[in-house]
C-alpha cells in the first residue's frame, strides 16, 4: 500500500485537489434555502468535501 502511496503521490495530490475545487465550486453556486432531506444531506457530504468547517460556511 505504500509503495502504490509513494509511486502515485503526485497523481493523488492532483485527484484530492481536484476533488476540493469542484466541492467548493458547486458550494459557492448552490443556495442555503429550505432543502428537502435528501439535497440537505448532499450538501452537507459536499461541504466537508469542500473542507467548508466551522466559519467558512456561506451566511
Amino acid at each position: 500500500m505504500i509503495d502504490f502511496i509513494m509511486t502515485n503521490l503526485n497523481d493523488l495530490l492532483i485527484a484530492v485537489s481536484s476533488i476540493v475545487t469542484g466541492a467548493s465550486a458547486i458550494c459557492a453556486i448552490t443556495p442555503n434555502g429550505k432543502e428537502d432531506n435528501f439535497f440537505a444531506k448532499i450538501k452537507k457530504i459536499l461541504d466537508v468535501l469542500a473542507l467548508n468547517v466551522g466559519n467558512a460556511k456561506r451566511a
